[in-house]
């Protein structure tokens, strides 16, 4: 872990943490670790890159029953994924359709490791954050209200608000990603729970993988997609169409982020706080393309989309480190620190 913060040091030009991630057989190491430095434990309830899945309920238990930490989830039943892929293997071999995969990633995979979260959660009297939801069915879960009254809190990535099934015909795999882009109907719920404080934030889950990866055969390709540059445009697209207001986008992707993990001095325009701020032109149009891109795999599932709005400039510490398009040298964020 110290590694990774010695790379982000010296080259990252945002702001950064990492959680701590739990595997089967590291838990006491993930006892050591030191809550004011590190934002909580990421435990991957189903299948993920590298070998850090953690299904085993013997497992879990211990995780949450000894963490005094923010627990983050990544929920899939992993048991329900590989049934489902192995019927389709059987049918399609490794050139699965890649309309089948919210099938294969069903809604019952995502609900079925939540809920198991959630359980435990309140039997231990853990706090939980659950990563990324994306059906319907996930909400019941969930209770509407002020983030700071919660011990149970949730996400809900920026794709599984703008993307849905309707886009795999157009886009392939560029929208294969975990859990699964479903359905229409499921967008539009978890937008609704999004304003009705159901669910707490909207993240990113930003994965650039290479074109040339995400173009192989369905069980080939990996799941992931890049979107941090955009995610704020859009957002504002919505707001210009009255789908959301500003308020409510500063308080789900600033407030309420620094609120659930206890960040100190980021998140508002306080005296005394750190400049962490953006600049947004709501009069200038922005076309995404390959040009402009600032992604080093180059390629992004938005590539032609018009936005309404531009980022004119970002500061990071007070510091400018983005204007007229580029990414300025330089400059470098800060570790971020907890309460």
């Amino acid at each position: 872990m110290q590694d990774k913060y010695d790379i982000a040091a010296g080259t990252s030009p945002a702001n950064y943490s990492f959680f701590m991630g739990a595997g089967n057989d590291n838990i006491e190491e993930v006892l050591k670790t030191d809550k004011h430095s590190v934002c909580g434990v990421k435990v991957f309830m189903g299948s993920s890159t590298g070998n850090m899945l953690v299904d085993n309920r013997k497992t879990l238990e211990n995780i949450f029953s000894k963490s005094s930490m923010l627990i983050a989830t990544h929920c899939e039943d992993e048991a329900t994924v590989r049934a489902n892929t192995k019927l389709y293997v059987q049918k399609y071999g490794d050139d699965i359709p890649i309309k089948f995969h919210p099938i294969i990633r069903d809604v019952e995979a995502c609900y079925l490791s939540s809920s198991m979260a959630v359980e435990l959660a309140k039997k231990h009297h853990t706090r939980l954050h659950i990563l990324h939801i994306s059906t319907d069915k996930e909400l019941s879960l969930f209770e509407s209200g002020p983030i700071e009254n919660k011990r149970i809190t949730s996400e809900v990535c920026v794709h599984h608000l703008f993307f849905d099934a309707g886009d795999y015909e157009k886009l392939g795999t560029k929208v294969k990603c975990n859990p699964a882009i479903k359905e229409k109907k499921h967008r539009l719920a978890l937008f609704d729970a999004l304003l009705d404080d159901k669910l707490d934030i909207i993240a990113t889950d930003h994965a650039p993988h290479t074109i040339s990866e995400k173009d192989g055969v369905y069980t080939k390709a990996p799941s992931g997609l890049p979107l941090v540059q955009h995610t704020l445009q859009i957002m504002l697209d919505f707001c210009q169409k009255n789908r959301i207001s500003l308020e409510r986008v500063v308080e789900k992707m600033s407030h309420a982020p620094a609120q659930c993990f206890h960040i100190r001095e980021r998140g508002y325009i306080r005296e005394g706080y750190k400049a962490d701020l953006v600049l947004v032109d709501p009069n200038a149009k922005y076309q995404v393309n390959k040009d402009n891109l600032l992604y080093k795999c180059g390629w992004s599932p938005l590539e032609g989309y018009n936005f309404g709005t531009s980022i004119a400039k970002t500061f990071v510490n007070g510091n400018i480190v983005f204007e007229d398009g580029k990414l300025l040298e330089g400059t470098r964020g800060e570790r971020m620190m907890f309460h």
